[in-house]
């Protein structure tokens, strides 16, 4: 792509930043130029968020009809997976797994909630008693 012909389309964070694209310059040569944004990759990531979006209400409404607990919603929330989620609280994932079932999430201790919350960025209260 020549540098004159990097997408100037107004994008979500057109005003905040640019993003660098390679070009190639009017000696053949490559060298970066900025964009102010992109419309197709504007509408794909639109449709990534409604994704995820569509993700956190079904994880919502099965925290609400008991069939989860809060942490499958805040894992979705935060864009997390088992693994990751693993990762940051140092439980196994089998015990995450097992800690999604809300008979068992509400027999856990202060402790392990406390992990949770830490690593959602809320309080034990809002992990315990979603809204």
């Amino acid at each position: 792509m020549k540098r004159e012909d990097i997408p100037q389309d107004p994008g979500a964070l057109g005003r905040v930043t640019r993003e660098v694209s390679y070009v190639v310059d009017e000696n053949g040569n490559y060298t970066t130029g900025l964009s102010s944004g992109w419309d197709i990759k504007m509408k794909a990531l639109d449709v990534a968020w409604d994704d995820i979006e569509k993700k956190v209400a079904v994880a919502r409404q099965k925290v609400f009809n008991k069939e989860a607990s809060p942490i499958l919603y805040y894992m979705e929330l935060k864009l997390m997976n088992i693994p990751i989620l693993s990762g940051y609280t140092g439980f196994w994932q089998w015990q995450i797994k097992r800690h999604l079932k809300p008979l068992v999430f509400e027999k856990l201790s202060e402790g392990k909630l406390q992990k949770y919350a830490a690593v959602f960025d809320i309080t034990v209260d809002e992990l315990k008693n979603m809204h």
